[in-house]
């Protein structure tokens, strides 16, 4: 019996500076030659680094991969603030950085360090009244963001480097879904009261999946490869624990179970070695998150 999934998987891209996230999956659309392509997790066109696709049936799973934690490899330069918050916007304040001490900054960033609330970058993709606030900036309307609870796990600074009434830092940032760390680089800045903002982005991790595992877009282009089944995809990112026939069979029509005493989700496989479904707990009831291979299909 053929597999349904045969056709799906997922890639890991290094994404290269100058290009949005949409136009890497403009590529894969091409190079796989199939319009059935998603990405979990926007990066920003001056960002490189990991960028996680769906294909085929992939597109289903991403949404579960967005939620997983990041680890950002970036550069904030303080005495300069931006309309956009990085390298891209224009300036709108300048200050004499040149007087701050190493223990002043690594002070400030242990401040931004842990469960903190955080004001979302304005030119970002989160909805204000149906729009998307980065197409409200560019149409000048005015309006405030509220702040969200994250998690900065690790700040760590690799290199401080001064040139002029400029300081530019070299930093870390593990962190939870919904972080952004353009906002990191303004609130550093702010906090400092010198202003600040992002001149480098390279996003090194989501989740289990690395640059590591990534490719680049020539590489795909010369072998459009998965870079993983789903069943890996699954089984890498998940805790996994095994079904039995019936359980597959139950899963696979998105019928319930009785708790197995699971922690979180986690990824049920049948006795063939294949993911039937992401499965979660609540109450008395083991439940689909996701059905990998619904009966239907």
């Amino acid at each position: 019996m053929t597999d349904p999934l045969i056709d799906s998987g997922i890639v890991v891209v290094d994404k290269p500076g100058g290009m949005t996230s949409h136009d890497v999956v403009s590529r894969l659309r091409r190079f796989f030659k199939t319009k059935k392509v998603g990405h979990a997790g926007t990066l920003d066109p001056m960002a490189t680094g990991v960028l996680v696709l769906g294909i085929g049936r992939g597109t289903k799973l991403l949404a579960h991969f967005v939620a997983h934690d990041k680890t950002y490899a970036a550069t904030i330069r303080l005495g300069q603030a931006t309309t956009t918050e990085d390298a891209e916007g224009e300036l709108v304040s300048e200050a004499d950085a040149s007087s701050l001490s190493d223990d002043a900054l690594r002070t400030a960033i242990g401040e931004l360090t842990g469960t903190i609330m955080q004001v979302p970058s304005k030119v970002s993709a989160i909805k204000v009244n149906g729009r998307r606030a980065h197409e409200l900036v560019r149409e000048g309307v005015e309006f405030e963001l509220d702040p969200r609870e994250i998690t900065v796990f690790s700040f760590d600074v690799l290199d401080i480097r001064r040139h002029g009434s400029l300081v530019d830092v070299d930093v870390r940032v593990h962190c939870s879904s919904g972080t952004y760390i353009r906002a990191i680089a303004r609130d550093l800045g702010a906090k400092l009261g010198v202003g600040g903002h992002l001149i480098a982005l390279r996003r090194e991790t989501v989740g289990s999946f690395t640059l590591d595992s990534a490719r680049t877009l020539e590489q795909l282009e010369e072998a459009p490869e998965f870079s993983m089944s789903l069943d890996e995809a699954m089984q890498r990112a998940w805790p996994t624990f095994d079904v039995t026939a019936a359980e597959y069979e139950a899963l696979a029509m998105g019928k319930w179970l009785e708790p197995h005493g699971l922690e979180g989700v986690q990824a049920a496989v049948g006795p063939d070695g294949r993911v039937v479904a992401l499965v979660a707990e609540k109450g008395k009831r083991l439940s689909t998150v996701f059905v990998a291979r619904p009966s239907t299909l």
